[in-house]
């Protein structure tokens, strides 16, 4: 049996299918034991440590921190015996040569230039398809220098200048002002010629050269490349604006008016890979948006007595140590407008075609973090005192900021909220998460003319946003729960005496 080992990805719950390495808790050449956090994960959930599944000595660690890696697909190898000396051919888990799926994966040799797949990488045989090439076009003189400009056919037989520039053709600049075609009497015509006859697609370049292109006034169109494939290098560059400069005035005003057409390429766009925590967001959103008929209601509400109850509450001794916000008393209040409204807390099962009622409430809250937007909820939330509700929340979005979220505080969503008030919004139109049913979307609360018994005072007011689907919820079901919640908010205490 082998003593080198590879530990592939394991699958984290869910049916996830990848996920992104975010860090290295350990380098090749650590001794590691059982059970030891060896790399942190983030998949399309939250953010995990994975323990070591032996102990040993790390020997190879396959893919570097931001690598998206498939489930299955090996990470790390340890060495199990490390005190039976340096490991053998026969130790490790392949040759690289045999027909075993796990032989020269995640970047090694293997049949027919297999390598790991991988989000974000291509094949490895590229580069060096690429670099067998290279060398071809210079066996042939005629391969490498398309059509030759007219000026290029007045010189000596050294028409090859084109790929080597010749240093002796620089006496022949000053003559350019007199000649009817500057730039066809610039020191390297085939650099400058208008338009190079054998081109076809846009201009080869790397990002530097471009930028350099740009900096010189320099168009790049206007240059045949002597780099590999054509490419258009830095020295083509620098020799093709030594010859716009000594053309004179002229020429200078209209080389400077080219690079209005070029600044608009892809050295000033940022391209942010869609993976892990944004990317199920995406196909979630995407996917209720498309199949739950949404309709959303407001409704303002004057929310003075509850603010007022908050700071009776922050003077109680059980919540001395416990932080309460606005929104622990919306969420009791969603609690108990589901007790008056149960519809609400359900789902649609299109495969069975059923309306699910439920009779516990996982209430969701959506929280903003570095990775995304994610919904936790908290189980059965309808069973907590308002003491172990505030507890409950603070938990939840404190290890949702840190990006410890597990799946399992994921899944299973009954009804959620979103606060956007936190951002200084009124209020949204919130998107259902997958098998909900409502989701309430709760304002910021700002100091605002009000009618308050018959005379117009500053009073806290918000406003609250309820989408639902109306395959399950019609208007008067939504406008009586969202009247409900609101209810609750105007009066706290009044309400929870009476409804309780």
């Amino acid at each position: 049996m082998s003593r080198i080992k590879e530990f592939n990805l394991p699958d984290l719950g869910e049916g996830l299918t990848e996920g992104e390495i975010l860090a290295w808790l350990v380098k090749v050449g650590d001794t590691i034991e059982l059970n030891q956090p060896i790399v942190e994960v983030e998949t399309a959930k939250a953010a995990v440590e994975i323990p070591a599944k032996w102990g040993g000595v790390v020997t190879r660690i396959f893919h570097e921190a931001g690598t998206v890696v498939e489930v299955g697909m090996p990470i790390i190898a340890i060495d199990t015996d490390p005190s039976a000396g340096p490991a053998g051919p026969s130790d490790t888990p392949g040759d690289g040569t045999s027909a075993d799926p796990e032989a020269g994966l995640i970047g090694g040799p293997a049949p027919g230039g297999r390598t790991a797949i991988l989000v974000g990488y291509g094949p490895k045989t590229t580069t060096a398809k690429r670099r067998a090439r290279i060398g071809t076009p210079s066996a042939s003189p005629t391969a490498a220098t398309p059509t030759p400009p007219p000026a290029a056919a007045a010189g000596s037989p050294a028409a090859p200048v084109a790929v080597v520039p010749a240093p002796v053709a620089q006496p022949v600049a000053p003559p350019a002002p007199v000649s009817p075609e500057p730039v066809l009497a610039s020191p390297e015509p085939a650099l400058l010629s208008p338009a190079p006859a054998g081109r076809t697609g846009p201009v080869l370049a790397k990002p530097p050269v471009r930028k350099l292109a740009r900096d010189l006034g320099v168009d790049l169109a206007a240059i045949t490349g002597t780099g590999p494939m054509g490419s258009v290098t830095r020295e083509d560059v620098q020799r093709a604006a030594e010859g716009l400069a000594a053309e004179g005035t002229a020429q200078t005003v209209t080389v400077e008016r080219t690079p209005a057409t070029t600044v608009l390429d892809g050295s000033r766009e940022q391209r942010i890979p869609v993976k892990g925590v944004r990317k199920l967001t995406a196909e979630n959103m995407v996917a209720s948006a498309f199949t739950a008929p949404h309709v959303t209601e407001f409704l303002t509400v004057d929310v003075t007595r509850s603010m007022k109850v908050l700071e009776k509450l922050k003077a109680r001794p059980e919540f001395a140590e416990t932080r309460i916000s606005p929104l622990l008393l919306v969420a009791k209040a969603v609690l108990l407008a589901v007790k008056r409204n149960p519809m609400v807390n359900s789902t649609w099962s299109g495969s069975t075609g059923e309306i699910v009622v439920k009779d516990y409430v996982n209430l969701g809250i959506a929280a903003a973090t570095q990775r995304g937007l994610i919904v936790p909820n908290v189980k059965d939330a309808g069973r907590l005192t308002l003491r172990e509700l505030a507890e409950a929340l603070n938990t939840l979005v404190l290890t949702a900021k840190s990006g410890k979220t597990p799946p399992s505080d994921m899944t299973g969503g009954t009804l959620s909220i979103t606060n956007v008030g936190v951002f200084g919004i009124d209020t949204g139109t919130p998107i259902l998460p997958p098998g909900e049913s409502a989701i309430l979307a709760f304002g910021a609360i700002r100091p605002t003319p009000w009618v308050h018994k018959g005379k117009i005072k500053v009073r806290q007011v918000t406003t609250l946003g309820l989408s639902f689907d109306h395959r399950i919820i019609d208007g008067e079901l939504g406008s009586r729960f969202l009247r409900d919640v609101g209810t609750f908010l105007e009066d706290p205490e009044a309400a929870m005496l009476s409804w309780t």
